[in-house]
């Protein structure tokens, strides 16, 4: 089964500001920067990668106007770089309305040969930084005072089992709970904090470090029979940070056609 036509933007987040991690090249980021740029959104991007958020912010701005696209690398393992990040946000557009951490790392290895290098920086990246950006969301949008979202990309590893994951397994499931637990905090100022869980959405650089084996062992246990277009993931992510979803938060929702 083929993807469906991509959907045209319907205003959903007209005049709000957002930032997005990890939103260089053609993965989850990218696209739902493109999605909330679509959708009527002002977009402060963010990697790690300055050659490549440069370039992705330069094209983003040829398509949508380059007074609603910024950018500014950022690695969120480096608590002040995160500060910088959220400092520019204020800088720049006043403050903001919506932030997406979609920042993770990946990789396999057996547990009994994972060494605790492979654990730690996995979880640095994955968990730590998730919640050093979560931390900063949440104390810039506490203090305007006006609200706002926040949306962290899981993984269905994080509740299921696979071999060769139990670092990134472990660290998408504390974001799961990391996730719950600001919702709960956040919601005493009018915060909502939700996250997706994807399975298998594909891109360039998964390709990159996943073997042909194990795509097609993990695009045969779709319902569809196919992967996910990173698109189709970023369609929740603006669902999430829009009105549609105001009565959600501490939610995990699943964008996963696998079998039950």
């Amino acid at each position: 089964m083929s993807a469906p036509p991509y959907l045209p933007g319907h205003g959903l987040l007209a005049g709000r500001t957002a930032v997005v991690t990890a939103a260089a090249g053609a993965g989850i980021g990218g696209a739902t920067a493109r999605r909330f740029l679509e959708e009527g959104a002002r977009v402060l991007v963010s990697d790690a990668h300055a050659r490549r958020l440069k370039e992705s912010a330069l094209a983003l701005a040829d398509a949508f106007g380059p007074d609603r696209v910024t950018a500014l690398a950022c690695d969120v393992t480096d608590e002040n770089q995160v500060a910088a990040l959220f400092a520019h946000a204020e800088r720049t557009h006043g403050g903001l309305d919506i932030v997406v951490n979609n920042a993770g790392l990946g990789g396999t290895a057996e547990l009994t040969e994972m060494t605790d290098e492979q654990w730690t920086k996995i979880l640095d990246v994955t968990l730590n930084g998730t919640f050093r950006c979560t931390r900063a969301a949440l104390r810039s949008l506490k203090a305007a005072g006006r609200g706002g979202v926040v949306v962290n990309n899981a993984s269905v590893v994080g509740w299921r089992a696979q071999r060769g994951q139990a670092h990134y397994a472990a660290a998408k499931a504390g974001v799961m709970a990391l996730t719950r637990c600001a919702a709960v905090e956040a919601a005493d100022y009018g915060v909502r904090v939700n996250a997706v869980a994807p399975s298998l959405a594909m891109h360039p650089h998964l390709a990159k470090v996943t073997s042909v084996e194990l795509l097609a062992e993990l695009t045969g246990k779709e319902a569809f029979g196919r992967y996910a277009e990173p698109w189709e993931i970023a369609n929740v992510i603006v669902f999430l940070a829009s009105g549609y979803s105001s009565y959600m938060t501490g939610e995990v929702v699943p964008v996963s056609s696998q079998h039950a």
